[in-house]
């Protein structure tokens, strides 16, 4: 879908992570994660609520973590299995679009845990169009810490440079990023912390992405709803499906792209499945 098509809209969730609630509760993120009955009645709640959705959106992207046991560790096959039969239930006609996040490929990612997430999730990192619009799916982790497989790390930066020269001679509307760890949380210039990227890494990634004219960049990772910009560029940080670790609601954030902006909104899980989508985001989709 190269051309321009009128507005569309998609579904953004984050941090399903099957297995943080009880993990968090006990106060043992390590081994505490032997139930997820609850994140299940979450992630049903979303797929129901984006089920119910009219009109339809034009996929939905889960932004990483979509299980909380690292690779290797004791329940996470039980937790992937969990999180896909709820999955399944998703409308045929709404496609899933998986980013990974450091539960999914581990903190220090090495080829093997991105082989193995590969094999039961799709590609770490790839692009696609949706009516004219250019989407690009990042593994955030290798910017995170490539230290165990430098040769992924180059493998995605010389993608990355590729695809933008695309997008850039293909004239499409707009790009928007899909990346597990946001670049900051609210200011460009903030402190390196477990939440965002290191500064350097960064600062060289936002100039990229200003350059080539993307939009936004959409992530989860925080737990809670954040966000900034740099250039022009947004960074939009959004909370979990699953384990809230501030104030928010567990939510879903409905994003919609008209010829000229991109404009979004999040929403509990509750309010989305009973009112859907308010006038105002729907009178946008309505021009042409």
């Amino acid at each position: 879908e190269y051309q321009w098509k009128g507005p569309f809209y998609f579904i953004q969730g984050a941090d399903p992570q099957f297995g943080l609630m009880k993990a968090w509760t006990h106060g043992d993120t390590n081994n505490g994660d032997d139930e997820w009955g609850e994140e299940i009645k979450l992630a049903e709640q979303a797929v129901q609520a984006v089920n119910k959705l009219d009109p339809k959106p034009k996929f939905f992207v889960l932004c990483g973590d979509l299980v909380h046991g690292m690779p290797g560790s004791r329940w996470k096959k039980n937790q992937e299995q969990d999180l896909k039969d709820v999955l399944k239930n998703t409308a045929q006609d709404i496609p899933l679009v998986f980013v990974s996040g450091n539960h999914d490929i581990g903190n220090t990612p090495t080829r093997e845990t991105i082989d193995d997430y590969c094999k039961n999730w799709g590609d770490d990192y790839f692009s696609f169009w949706v009516g004219g619009v250019f989407f690009l799916v990042l593994n955030s982790q290798l910017y995170f810490d490539s230290s165990e497989c430098p040769e992924s790390r180059q493998a995605q930066d010389a993608w990355l440079d590729e695809q933008l020269a695309v997008a850039a001679n293909q004239k499409c509307k707009h790009v928007i990023v899909f990346q597990h760890i946001p670049l900051f949380l609210s200011k460009p210039d903030e402190d390196h912390d477990y939440f965002n990227l290191d500064k350097s890494v960064r600062q060289e990634i936002m100039e990229k992405f200003h350059k080539a004219g993307v939009r936004a960049v959409f992530s989860g990772h925080y737990h809670r709803n954040a966000g900034g910009s740099y250039k022009g560029l947004e960074m939009v940080v959004s909370s979990a499906i699953g384990c809230q670790l501030g104030q928010d609601t567990h939510g879903l954030r409905v994003v919609v792209v008209t010829e000229e902006k991109v404009v979004h909104r999040y929403y509990s899980l509750t309010e989305l499945g009973s009112h859907g989508i308010e006038k105002e985001l729907l009178d946008l989709l309505a021009q042409q």
